[in-house]
Formats: C-alpha cells, structure tokens, sequence
C-alpha cells in the first residue's frame, strides 16, 4: 500500500461512517434502528452508539450462522486482517468453493452492518464486537480455538520461553518477544509443524486430537505422564494455570487444517416439501377451515355473550374456566386458549371492568358480525399474524416461576410477528400446494438466526441450538395455528395466506392443476438453493392493510353462498347443509342447541331451547311461521307440539323482584310448587292466593323453578314481560392489545431521510476546518477539543456583517432558552435588530438567531468542504 493510500484509509469506524454515501448509510440505519433513537448529533455519535454493548449484541443476534460464522473467524484472526487471511480461515486449506463464494456476501453484510470496518486488506472487528466473540478462559470461543501464543505466553518466565524453544529445534534470543514471534511463526508454519508432530508419541498427538475442536482446555496433574510432558516441552500445550494447560490457537488451526470452524455453513439449508396437492384442492381446504375458524369464534363470544367468566386478581382466565371454555367448543385446551386469545387480540372480547370483572363481548364484535364472511376472516388473520401475545405459552410458568394463563399478563413474545411472517414466506418459497417439511423449517430458521445469541453460545463454547427454543416452538405453533385458521390447507399455503404476507401470486402450470394427489405424506419434493422465499421481512402498516384486503378478496370466492332454508327432522333436529344467513343463524342460535358441527351443523330442539326463544320475546306463532319460511322439509308434528306446549306454560309463572316474589292467576298451580320438596330451598311462602315470597333472588329463582319443571318468565317492577336476549351484555368501547415491539420499530424511507440529512448536517458542524482566530497562534476563534468557540459581541458583530457581504459560511457555537449548547456552520443573510437570519447547513433550513445567544464566531478554512 503507497503512502497516499494509507493515508486515504479510514483510521476509525466514524472515518469509515463519513465517507460511505446515503444508501449505504441508509441500509445501515434500516438493519439497525435503535442507532437512530434518538437522532445522533454527528457521525462520530453514530460511530460510538454502533459500538455499545446494548446495540451490538442485538446486532449479533440478528445476523444469519454465516455471517456470525464470519466474524467469529474475524475475532481469532490478527487485528487488522487481510481478506486472504480470512478466506484461509474460513475455507481452510482445501478452499471450500462454497465459502469462497459466500465470503463476499458476509463481509458485506458485516460492514453494512458496522460491525466491521476497512478495506480488505486491513479488515477490522468493532471493538466491542471482538470483546464478545474472542476467545478467553471464562467465556471459550464459539469457534473452540483457546489463546494465540503470545497471548499464553504472557505471563510465562523468560527463560522456560528459551526452554521451549531449544526442545523444538530453534535457536535462543535474547529477548520473550523475538522468542515468542519465532515459536509463534514455526507453529504457522505447515511444512515444519508437520516435522515437529510427527517426531511426538502416538498418545501425545491423541491428546491434541480430543482438544483440537475445543474446548481448548485441559488439566494436568503436577507430575504430567511423558506422552503430556512431550507437549508441554515443545510448547504445544502451555500452562495458563495450576493444573490446567491450554492448546495454543496457532497449532489448533494446524491441525484442523486452517479452519477456524468445524463445519461453515455457508448456504442455508433448504426447506423439503413433505407432500404436494393440486392448488385447488389446498385453497378449497383453507377455506373450509376459515368458515371453521368464524364459526369456533362466533360460539365462543356467543358463550360469553351474557357475561363470561370472572377475571382473575392476577389477571387472565383461571385454568377451571379454560377448561370449560375447551369443554364448551369441543377443543383441546391449547387450541381454546388459541381461539380466547385471537378473539382478545382482535378486540372482540376484553374486561367489563365492573367490580365483579367478568370477560365479555366488546361493541367491535357486533360491528365485526356485520361484516362480510372474508372481511371478518381477514380482520382475525391479519391480527394473528402482527400479535405478540403467544397462546402456545398458556400454561407455562414466567421467569418468577408464576404460572401463565390465558388472557393474562406477560404472554407477550416480541419475536413472534418475525417467526410467524418468516415462516409463512418460507412455505411461499415452497412450490405451489407443497407442504413443508416441519424439521426443515425449523433447520432454515435457525440457519437465519442462530438460536442462541452470542453470549449462551459463549458458555458452551457451541453454537449447536436445541429444539425447545422459543423460536422454534413459535414456529411449530405457527404451522398449527395457521392450519387451525385457514392460512394453509393440507399443511400448504393457501393463495389468501400468501396475499397475507403480501408474496406475489404463484403461477400455477397447466401440468400442475392436472396433476392428481400424492399416494402420501412420504413424497419429497427438494427444494434447490436458488430458490429464495418471497417477503423475507413483515410489510409497514399501509402495506399489511392492503395485504390483508388482497387476502379477504381472494377468499371470498372460495366461500359458498350462505344459506337460507334447514331441513327438519322428525327427531327434533335440523340440519344446515352448510353456512347459513345471518339472520337465519343468529335466530336458529336461540331457538335450538348445536348438537354437532362439521360439513352439516345439527341443531336440536328442545323444552329449554324453545322457551329461551319465548325468553327473547318471540311469541309461539312467530316461531311456527320462522320455521315454515325457512325449512325446505314439511315442519315435523313433534316440533309444533314442542313449541306449543312451552308456550302454552310460559309466563303462567311471574317472578320479580322484592327480594323475589312468584305470582301466578292460577292459585292450583302455587299450591303444586308449595308442595314440591325440590322448591324448599328457594324459601318460598304465600302472601296472597296468586303471590307467593321467597327469600332467593330473582335469578336463582327462576333457575330453581325451571329446574322443577316449570317455565316461569321474568317480570320488571311494572309488570311487563322482561325479554332477555343473548347481546344484552357488552364491555365499554375497548382498544385491542398493542403488540410489544422487539426494540425500536424501522424506519421508514421518510424518516431515515431526514435523520440522515441531520447527522451528515452536525457532521459538516464538527468537522469543518476553521480559519485560526487573531491574537494568537492556535487561535482564538477555534476552540480547543471541539468546544464552541469563544469571541467578543463585537467581533461576533463585525464577523456577521462581513459574511452577509462575502457569502461565505461561519461556524458558531449557539445555547438555546433551555441551556443546551451546540454548534452549527450558517451562511449569514441579515444581520439586524441584535438577530442573525442565517442559512443553518446544520438544520438545512433558514433560520433566525438572536446574537446575544451566539458564544462565539470563526470563519471556515479556504479549502474546508
């Protein structure tokens, strides 16, 4: 390298900050975002908080196993390091074409990232980058490498130094230094470090082949064996403490043939396609499961319409009313607590807030019934996939060993939009109606993010990731979860969950859609390397409402045509052939009990189903004329006379408030409750020949006479017929749970414009040259160590007016009303009434200044920038 070169290479990551143009400044900005909250005032602040333990760490954890791979080599290599040292690192001596190839990209992605910095021949780690990554005794290296020679030789003894190198056949010198650097260069050297091994015991070379991929460290009794006492003679095992001996970095690398890792993975490991099934068939599949998922949801706030169950102190559902909740929809308990916490996150349930708080339906489920079937499905899908709140948690314990329940607090996982998103873009890489390989997922996930952050793989010394990650059981429960909502169908992608995620439509070949289903699951279908997922990270906002709109038109299709008519049974059931109107639905809800779902619902009628309807105000001819209009078989005779009997008994009985009281215009039939041994609990006396007391509440009294066999109806203080219907109970209005953001959200293309242009503008501020002020030679005007200068009122005056004059631009320093100083380079435009109106390079605004705030003036350097 010339001199001019040397001097033209940056000497710190600011300098290599400074000279890098917007988009890559951009790119760095985007990948990184908490480097811009707050806006740094300069490049060199945004150097500095690139660097802290906080940001990098979260860097790291953020890069793919390649690149983690790449500066974990960087961290063991000689700092600076050339890109040839680091190839050889990387590839070893055999050169891995593979990571040939993929080096460029990883240390393009370092630097990006600012985590490296240089050219490639003097390639430099971050400090803080190298601190966590290289190798020491408490926390060994990932790459299993132990200390340099220099670096375990630091505290030795000179003269066990020229020891060590007598035994392995070099002359002595007359210094540590030059005797380390000769041990350490025969040590780099293949040719003579295959001489020296081969002259060693076959027990000695076996001890460096059990340490060779780490970890590094051994122990040693104070009497070693000969076969030990071989290696520590020659300086290929050397003491680091009492009893424990260390195998130098420089003979390790040897012995793995130059290779600072085991195994580099420079090429993600691609997703396997387990089955494949025509597209029709999975988007068919999808949406059945989507009219599944609206139907599971509307029963379960029809459940709660009245008032759910009670809020726990701690918060969320108590594990006896999950499991009612399961028992109620027909469900596993996980799956209920996936359906309770989706209705919760789409704002359609949440806490009454009385003080006996109960869960309840809010007012959005109302405006979200009315809405069309593929708009309802869309608003449920494009919440799952944005929420952080984590069903598969439920049932868990948190980090104070406190039990986790549904609907309760810390079930937050900020990682959770990530996965989700990633791995329905894994499955849009995927050909069209495959389904994937769930091992292969979880492999590509963990290849894109290591699953351990550097520090855990530090204590092991490992990178090796287990499978009970959060990470990979987000993913699992992603692959579930969107099969139990009709993301996918078959285990597929269906065409409304890749609009989704907003992956371009797949074409679908004509050979394709002719082909006919797999003989099984066991039919692979690999999936090449080139072939890279679509819509590798979630939308913004604007982008994800018209994904999701996209998602809803896709669907609507697929759904068919809601029905208006049942077929009724003699058996007092009916049965709808498919989804049904929601009128139709909503009154045959009340009128009979769901006895099974699934392609046809059955519903049954029954003495109690049929006064519920009486209870929701419905009177028996009513009834008969609803059932006529909308059934396509003759109305069964058992049917008529169901109805017609309840009718006929409801109301007899009037239960109010008084406590309670019954009053009925048949005295016989008070006598007949009276003398029922099952209504002594209920406490009742007579007070009147057609009013009788009791000492239970209304509620209970009516639950009581109804369990005797009677059908009373609930009277108010005026002695109308109380009509309860199931929607009387809502929540006050409530906001939906704002999802927890992992770190500072991205920014967008406006706001990284604009924190760009303010750090490149207080760059221009700090690192103009100054012209030297008068009265001395290192100047008045410049201030010493970056401070704001300092000059008089009137040469700031005089100043001021000259540059209104020339055109040229000034730097000051300024303390605004609340006492915080800065410095800014302007160009003067008028200089009034005690204020300066002044082009601010810094703001990249006109501005007005009042003088009296200015500290001082200095005029720029003729060759200043």
């Amino acid at each position: 390298m010339s001199t001019e070169e040397k001097s033209a290479a940056p000497r710190s990551l600011a300098e290599a900050l400074r000279v890098r143009d917007d988009v890559s400044l951009a790119a760095l900005l985007r990948s990184r975002p908490d480097l811009i909250t707050p806006v740094p005032t300069d490049l060199t602040q945004l150097a500095t908080r690139a660097g802290t333990r906080a940001s990098v760490v979260r860097a790291l954890e953020r890069l793919d196993r390649f690149a983690l791979q790449t500066a974990e080599a960087l961290a063991v290599a000689p700092d600076p390091a050339s890109y040839g040292g680091l190839l050889a690192l990387m590839a070893g001596d055999e050169e891995d074409p593979a990571v040939a190839a993929a080096l460029p990209r990883a240390v393009a992605l370092l630097r990006e990232q600012a985590l490296v910095w240089g050219a490639d021949d003097r390639l430099r780690l971050v400090r803080t980058v190298r601190e966590l990554l290289a190798p020491s005794p408490q926390h060994p290296s990932p790459t299993g490498l132990g200390p340099s020679v220099r670096e375990a030789t630091a505290g030795m003894s000179p003269g066990r130094i020229q020891e060590i190198l007598g035994a392995v056949g070099l002359p002595s010198t007359h210094d540590s230094v030059s005797a380390v650097s000769a041990l350490g260069a025969l040590f780099a050297d293949r040719r003579r470090m295959a001489g020296l091994l081969a002259e060693l015991p076959e027990e000695s070379r076996e001890v460096l082949d059990r340490l060779v991929w780490g970890p590094p460290y051994g122990q040693v009794t104070h009497d070693p064996a000969a076969h030990l006492r071989a290696l520590l003679d020659r300086g290929l095992l050397l003491p680091t403490a009492p009893g424990t001996v260390v195998l130098p970095r420089e003979v390790a690398l040897h012995l793995r043939a130059g290779r600072a890792h085991r195994t580099p993975e420079p090429v993600p490991p691609p997703v396997e396609a387990a089955a494949t099934h025509r597209p029709q068939v999975v988007d068919a599949t999808a949406a059945g499961q989507a009219l599944a998922a609206l139907a599971t949801v509307e029963e379960l706030l029809k459940e709660w319409d009245e008032g759910g169950p009670a809020v726990l102190r701690a918060g969320g559902l108590s594990v006896r009313d999950l499991k009612r909740t399961a028992v109620a929809l027909d469900v596993p308990e996980p799956v209920a607590a996936f359906w309770v916490e989706l209705a919760y996150g789409a704002g359609l349930i949440a806490s009454d807030g009385e003080a006996d708080e109960r869960y309840a339906a809010t007012p959005a489920y109302d405006e979200w019934r009315e809405l069309p079937p593929a708009e309802r499905w869309a608003h449920l899908a494009g919440t799952w996939l944005t929420a952080t709140r984590t069903p598969g948690v439920v049932g868990g314990r948190d980090a104070k060993d406190r039990p986790l329940s549904a609907l309760g607090p810390n079930l937050d996982r900020s990682a959770a939009p990530e996965v989700r998103h990633r791995v329905l873009a894994l499955l849009a890489g995927l050909p069209e109606g495959a389904s994937p390989v769930e091992a292969s997922v979880l492999a590509r996930l963990r290849w894109e993010r290591p699953l351990r952050g550097p520090q855990q793989q530090r204590e092991t010394g490992t990178g090796e990731a287990r499978d009970d990650d959060l990470r990979s059981r987000i993913a699992r429960w992603t692959l579930s979860e969107a099969e139990l909502l009709g993301v996918t169908g078959r285990g597929a992608l269906a065409a409304p969950g890749r609009a989704l995620i907003g992956a371009p439509e797949a074409p679908r070949p004509a050979a394709l859609a002719q082909e006919s289903e797999p003989e099984g699951p066991g039919d692979k279908l690999p999936v090449h390397h080139h072939r890279m997922p679509p819509a590798a990270t979630p939308p913004a906002p604007a982008e994800r409402a018209a994904a999701t709109a996209t998602a809803a038109r896709l669907l609507a299709p697929l759904f068919p045509e809601p029905l208006d008519h049942v077929l009724l049974q003699a058996d007092l059931t009916a049965v709808a052939p498919g989804p049904l109107e929601r009128e139709l639905a909503d009154v045959l809800g009340v009128l009979a009990d769901v006895e099974s779902k699934g392609g046809a619902t059955v519903y049954r009628f029954t003495p109690g189903s049929v006064r519920r309807a009486l209870d929701a105000g419905r009177s028996a001819a009513e009834l008969h004329a609803f059932l006529a209009r909308h059934s396509r078989t003759p109305v069964p005779q058992p049917l008529t006379y169901l109805i017609d009997d309840v009718a006929r008994r409801h109301g007899r009985l009037r239960v109010g408030a008084a406590s309670a009281y019954v009053r009925c215009d048949d005295d016989a039939t008070l006598d007949e409750i009276l003398a029922d041994k099952r209504a002594a609990a209920l406490g009742l006396r007579r007070l009147a020949p057609t009013v009788l007391a009791a000492q239970a509440d209304p509620a209970a009294l009516l639950e009581g006479l109804r369990a005797i066999g009677f059908a009373p109806a609930a009277e108010s203080a005026a002695g109308d017929v109380l009509i309860a219907r199931a929607d009387s109970h809502r929540t006050p209005p409530r906001a939906a749970p704002e999802p927890v953001p992992d770190g500072p959200p991205a920014p967008d293309d406006t706001l990284l414009a604009a924190a760009i242009r303010a750090v490149r503008a207080g760059d221009l501020a700090s690192t103009t040259p100054r012209k030297p002020g008068p009265g001395s030679g290192e100047g008045d005007g410049e201030a010493p160590g970056g401070s704001l200068p300092r000059t008089g009122a009137a040469e700031t005056l005089a100043t001021m007016q000259a540059a209104v004059l020339t055109g040229e631009a000034l730097w000051i320093g300024y303390v605004n009303a609340e006492g915080a100083a800065s410095q800014r380079v302007i160009a003067p435009i008028r200089v009034e009434g005690g204020f300066v109106t002044a082009y601010d390079h810094t703001a990249d605004e006109v501005r007005t200044y009042p003088l009296h705030r200015v500290t001082g003036v200095a005029e720029l350097a003729d060759d200043a920038g």
